[in-house]
């Protein structure tokens, strides 16, 4: 193609484009300064690439060389150099072990939790421990107890309350039972 057609299908059929590229490109760079340069690196491939054959439809070709351009930034980003890794090396990072004392104190946390979870009435005692033990949903928690998922959501506070009071004091406890209620009018009056 000769040099001028493809400068003036660069002019009418590229650059046109601009303002929803520049708009892509920032959305999708991690860095909204290097918009302009990426810009300038897409005109650059697309026009090279027309130079050998003019695409059917300018802005898919553009749009796609965008999303190429930032996938190949984006890995090279991820690739970490010989030199960081030789860097990161001759620092001294604390080692974070299990101390004999930090396995007592987790142990001795697990039995409060233990006793907690235990003094909690049946029903909230079983919701708690399938919701946030077991990771069931509401609705699957709601099913298998063939409860209603109010009823769930209601045990759950109840009990997260309750847990919360033994763990921490009575007065995290009942700042908890605060921002519940707070929170359960305000979706009410919502």
């Amino acid at each position: 193609m000769p040099k001028y057609d493809l400068d003036e299908w660069f002019v009418s059929a590229v650059l046109p484009l601009e303002p929803a590229l520049m708009r892509y490109l920032r959305r999708n760079c991690r860095i909204a300064s290097e918009a302009a340069d990426l810009r300038q690196d897409i005109y650059v491939r697309v026009y090279e690439a027309a130079a050998r054959e003019l695409p059917r439809s300018a802005s898919a070709f553009v749009f796609a060389t965008a999303r190429h351009l930032l996938i190949d930034r984006a890995r090279r980003e991820k690739v970490v150099s010989i030199e960081a890794v030789a860097d990161m090396a001759t620092l001294d990072f604390a080692v974070d072990e299990l101390s004999p004392e930090r396995h007592v104190s987790a142990r001795s946390e697990l039995r409060q939790l233990e006793g907690a979870l235990q003094e909690l009435p049946p029903r909230c005692r079983e919701v708690v421990q399938l919701r946030r033990i077991n990771g069931l949903s509401q609705r699957e928690v709601a099913q298998a107890m063939g409860i209603t998922e109010d009823t769930v959501e209601k045990q759950l506070s109840k009990g997260l309350r309750a847990i919360a009071t033994a763990l921490l004091g009575d007065g995290l406890g009942a700042l908890a039972a605060t921002l519940g209620n707070k929170c359960r009018k305000r979706l009410k009056s919502a």
